[in-house]
């Protein structure tokens, strides 16, 4: 999958023609470890530092927050530690 430079080249449609299913191709040792999370599932926290909770907020404050992009609600989360004093 690299190139005649040595750097990766973007796939071709022969090489994902080419493609197998992961189980197909995998040690079954492997597969069962991959097999314990969904797709995009995260893991658990090592050291909680944070507490899930249902806040209720204004609309344009959602708003002006989400239009900054990903990352908006740690956005948030850092604007209130600063106005708090919190560490």
């Amino acid at each position: 999958m690299t190139g005649a430079d040595g750097e990766v080249r973007q796939l071709t449609k022969a090489d994902i023609a080419r493609m197998r299913p992961a189980g197909d191709v995998l040690p079954a040792e492997l597969l069962a470890v991959l097999l314990k999370r969904r797709p995009g599932q995260r893991g658990s926290q090592k050291a909680p530092t944070k507490k899930q909770i249902t806040l209720r907020l204004d609309e344009r404050v959602i708003d002006h927050y989400r239009t900054q992009g990903e990352g908006w609600q740690s956005r948030i989360n850092d604007d209130l530690k600063k106005l708090t004093g919190a560490r």
